[in-house]
């Protein structure tokens, strides 16, 4: 038997019988019902590794201590750190309590690089420039102060461009969630267990961009002809002549116009983070939208398989970027500010902006509100899970964001939820596959006006929409209306990858989060209401760990 989060909660103690929460005819109870041609996509690869390994724990190789910082909150250390980075590549670079003072980007660029503090309480950079004023980015077309509005930050890992390289074409006959394709002449290198890339592009008569939006694309005026491309990472299983089995199912059929392609996954830059450390910028008054100058914490730029986790975020303009990044980890992040807010009463831009393929952004507290809390634009396969926010905004900024998941959230007020932006003629807010499941909020929400193609999946909302569309077809708008915290699983994401790996996410210790997770109900049998949040499962899926008011974390037998 298995439970989740907002379930009806019947223990297996002396007075408790086991029932059951509701559960989705997409997914099921533990994904006997999931179709991966259907309407509910394929989340469960997104993160570091995959999911299939946990981000490492390293110890601290060297210090920055050792390279001259001093962490007063006075002396620029800018020096010290950039000489710790250039000369300790590939290395953890620990950094000890103290304020350090920042002037300078600090770019990682070797694999296996970390920056790691004693904790993002005890370990802060104080960064009282902006990217702008370090290294100047001026626009001519006046949309904005600075290139900064929407890239870069004073921590910048930093990969190049990769999966170029044609190994072979692709026949155009296969369709989304098949998990073999054929292909032509392909390069003799390619084996069993390799990863590889399959691409498709745009044709002039924007066929690509007409399908990521279900046919139902609107204006696409400012969207060049032939350009558009898409990815997705999948890992070979067999070869068997000229047809190649992969791990995962395919997340967009493979059409004559698309020119789909089998590429070489080549990334530079992987294996590298930034954790346990806090980020503080100037108490400055926000004047708005693109007035930033680049108050910006990390940006993760053309690199794969890296991570930032356990961090703090003060008085930011942007706070995590990921540019082209692949299978990376965001976890753990608080975002705070002591500025004047500027219009709309935030006190930023962007809070996460996940461009790209397969990234997981999960355990995240927004205390202020940014005009995009979080951002999706030419973003597919990313997952936001387990956060919160006092009016969390889930912006959708055009380009054909596709198949991204939205998973066990707490939007807060619920004012703004689906307030989006993105330039006119780049299409709608939302292409195809995007899934809302399991989001709180204080107040309802409604479909959006406006925002995309009707195939997209609204689950467990606290929303006045009628339960609708077709399960055995991916078509038509898919509503179903269980109200949040009461839907089995919780979150889709850690329930998906635990199909995937076949067994159920385990957790004997409390998130570092557990604070700004949300306490929902649990009746028993007798009719008594519990207050708890939910921690995770273990024991292969026979025990879920609740946290009560007092604090207290128990695993409950199921």
């Amino acid at each position: 038997m298995s439970l989740a989060a907002g379930g009806l909660l019947l223990l297996v103690l002396s007075s408790y019988v086991p029932i059951f929460g509701e559960i989705s005819k997409l997914w099921g109870n533990k994904g006997e019902l999931w179709n991966p041609a259907g309407p509910l996509p394929d989340f469960s690869f997104a993160g570091y590794q995959r999911g299939e390994k946990p981000i490492p724990n390293r110890a601290p190789d060297v210090s920055v201590s050792d390279f001259g910082a001093v962490g007063d909150g006075e002396t620029d250390d800018t020096a010290a750190f950039l000489k710790a980075i250039s000369e300790s590549g590939g290395k953890v670079i620990g950094i000890p309590e103290g304020r350090f003072l920042i002037t300078d980007i600090l770019e990682i660029k070797k694999s296996g690089t970390v920056l790691q503090g004693a904790g993002p309480e005890k370990t802060i950079l104080v960064c009282p420039k902006p990217l702008h004023e370090i290294r100047p980015k001026p626009l001519t077309d006046h949309t904005a102060k600075t290139g900064y509005s929407w890239s870069g930050g004073i921590v910048w890992i930093f990969g190049s461009s990769f999966g170029r390289y044609r190994i072979a074409d692709i026949q155009p006959s296969a369709k989304r969630g098949d998990r073999s394709i054929t292909v032509i002449n392909p390069d003799s290198t390619l084996k069993q267990g390799q990863e590889v890339i399959i691409a498709v592009k745009d044709d002039d008569t924007k066929s690509l961009l007409n399908y990521l939006y279900a046919e139902d694309p609107g204006d696409l005026s400012d969207m060049a002809s032939g350009k558009e491309e898409r990815h997705q990472v999948c890992r070979i299983t067999s070869i068997e002549g000229d047809k190649i089995t992969l791990d995962r199912p395919l997340r967009f059929d493979l059409r004559e116009s698309f020119r789909p392609q089998l590429r070489k996954y080549d990334p530079r830059l992987q294996e590298c983070g930034v954790e346990k450390i806090g980020f503080e910028f100037p108490e400055e008054p926000y004047h708005g939208h693109f007035t930033e100058e680049g108050y910006n914490a990390i940006s993760i730029q053309q690199a794969v398989h890296c991570w930032a986790r356990d961090i703090r975020i003060t008085n930011a303009d942007s706070g995590i970027f990921l540019a082209h990044g692949r299978f990376c980890t965001v976890q753990d992040v608080v975002f705070e500010s002591k500025r004047r807010p500027g219009p709309a009463n935030c006190t930023g831009h962007h809070g996460l902006s996940p461009g790209g393929e397969d990234n997981l952004l999960t355990r995240f507290d927004f205390r202020t509100r940014f005009i995009h809390d979080i951002s999706v634009e030419l973003t597919t396969g990313c997952v936001f899970s387990n956060g919160k926010g006092i009016d969390l905004n889930l912006d959708h900024h055009r380009r054909a964001p596709y198949e991204n998941l939205f998973s066990n959230l707490d939007l807060g007020e619920g004012e703004r939820a689906f307030h989006s932006g993105g330039a006119r003629g780049r299409g709608h807010h939302a292409a195809a596959g995007n899934t809302y499941w399991n989001l709180a909020s204080k107040k309802r929400v409604g479909w959006p006006a406006q925002f995309g193609p009707d195939r997209l999946n609204w689950i467990a909302l606290n929303s006045r929409e009628r339960r609708s569309g077709n399960p055995e077809k991916w078509s038509g708008r898919w509503v179903e209306t269980m109200r949040p915290g009461r839907i089995e699983p919780a979150d889709l994401h850690a329930a998906q990858l635990a199909y995937r790996l076949g067994k159920a996410p385990s957790s004997s210790t409390p998130p570092k989060n557990a604070a700004s997770l949300p306490f929902h109900t649990w009746i028993n049998v007798e009719g008594k209401k519990i207050r708890a949040k939910f921690l995770g499962l273990k024991d292969n899926g026979d025990s879920v760990i609740l946290q009560l008011a007092n604090g207290k974390s128990v695993p409950y037998p199921l």
